[in-house]
């Protein structure tokens, strides 16, 4: 047996939900191309194709959309844990307990797609409550005439979204919910394995996601862009970076050795909400420079934006604080998340790995 530091390069499993092809630059959910999902369906005809394998006739989607609005409210023993927790716990943290209270016989092995739908539905709820909570604003009550991230930006604004802001985040929001076997999906289906429950898979994958190395959000690239703040620092800026061996925040994948197929659907997205920002000229020039600069300092490498640089733009087109980025690709990755954890269960085998020992041996 041969020992990979990381797993890297091992195939740990077979699966239909999705692909992430590195070298040319595609991202598939159940054979579509995720950017032309991201671009011309809403969330919850792709988390429908996402879980059925197929796209959703007319009378499918509404009685989905009706499902999804149906199990948003927060039960009320979970609303007593929100209201005993210490307000400075972190959202992550706060989900993780909320998904785990959830956990009971309604979601014994062996998990299914009701289960999916109901948690997918009920983690904005959850969230957009302890972040109004945490900033003194009053709760905001699921509204049954909006749609799934409609209703997410609601809560947590108070006011009806605008519909371009909707579209951009929504396409955020397709654009996250399935990416191969990363660490916390990886862990989902570990847990499954073991024949455990769904929420309980979720736990672990949530707390992978809570990890910075794995749940990263935008607000590095948020910070970079505001720093630079005019088009007439942009190079200037790059290059002193660059000069000092610097990372360029959003810039870079270890997938990915083209352009990032996530960042160039959202920005097919963002170019309709341009006219109404105008700090989305800025983002546009920082890539076009930096990509120049990159390739003039690292020849022939292909450094490109990633799904974070135009992730940045979407929060801050919708001004979402940061404190919201992580727990919101969360909410989007629920979806792939439970997908794989249906598809584990379906055909399982417990994950049973070798380590290496490294330590002294008794003579």
């Amino acid at each position: 047996m041969s020992y990979s530091k990381g797993l890297e390069g091992v195939v740990a499993a077979e699966t239909y939900v999705g692909h992430v092809d590195g070298e040319n630059g595609k991202l598939i959910y159940r054979g579509y191309m995720a950017k032309d999902l991201a671009v011309n369906y809403s969330f919850e005809e792709v988390a429908y194709l996402v879980w059925n394998d197929a796209l959703p006739n007319e009378k499918e989607l509404n009685e989905f959309k009706k499902s999804l609005k149906e199990n948003r409210s927060i039960p009320d023993y979970v609303l007593n844990i929100l209201r005993v927790l210490p307000k400075e716990t972190e959202i992550m943290s706060v989900l993780r307990t909320c998904i785990s209270a959830l956990g009971t016989k309604d979601y014994a092995w062996p998990p299914k797609i009701d289960q999916a739908m109901k948690l997918t539905a009920i983690t904005p709820t959850i969230i957009a409550y302890w972040y109004r909570k945490q900033n003194n604003l009053s709760i905001i009550n699921p509204n049954s005439e909006l749609d799934h991230v409609a209703n997410y930006l609601y809560m947590i604004k108070g006011e009806k979204p605008r519909e371009d802001l909707v579209k951009a985040l929504s396409a955020y929001f397709i654009l996250t919910i399935e990416h191969g076997m990363n660490a916390s999906t990886f862990s989902s289906r570990v847990v499954t394995s073991t024949e455990s429950d769904m929420v309980s898979a979720l736990c672990a994958a949530i707390g992978a996601m809570k990890g910075p190395l794995h749940g990263g959000a935008p607000s590095g690239v948020i910070s970079m862009l505001d720093e630079i703040s005019s088009k007439e620092e942009i190079e200037p800026w790059v290059r002193a970076r660059l000069d000092k061996g610097e990372k360029i925040m959003g810039f870079g994948h270890r997938v990915y050795r083209t352009r990032d197929p996530r960042s160039e659907a959202l920005k097919t997205v963002l170019q309709s909400v341009a006219s109404k920002n105008n700090w989305f000229d800025l983002v546009l020039e920082v890539e076009k420079t930096t990509i120049a600069l990159l390739e003039e300092y690292k020849p022939g490498r292909g450094i490109y934006t990633n799904v974070e640089y135009f992730a940045a733009a979407v929060m801050k087109s919708i001004d979402l604080h940061s404190s919201l980025f992580t727990p919101t690709f969360t909410a989007s990755r629920f979806v792939g998340w439970t997908a794989h954890i249906l598809e584990q269960s379906a055909s399982n085998r417990i994950y049973r790995p070798q380590s290496v020992y490294k330590g002294p041996v008794p003579v």
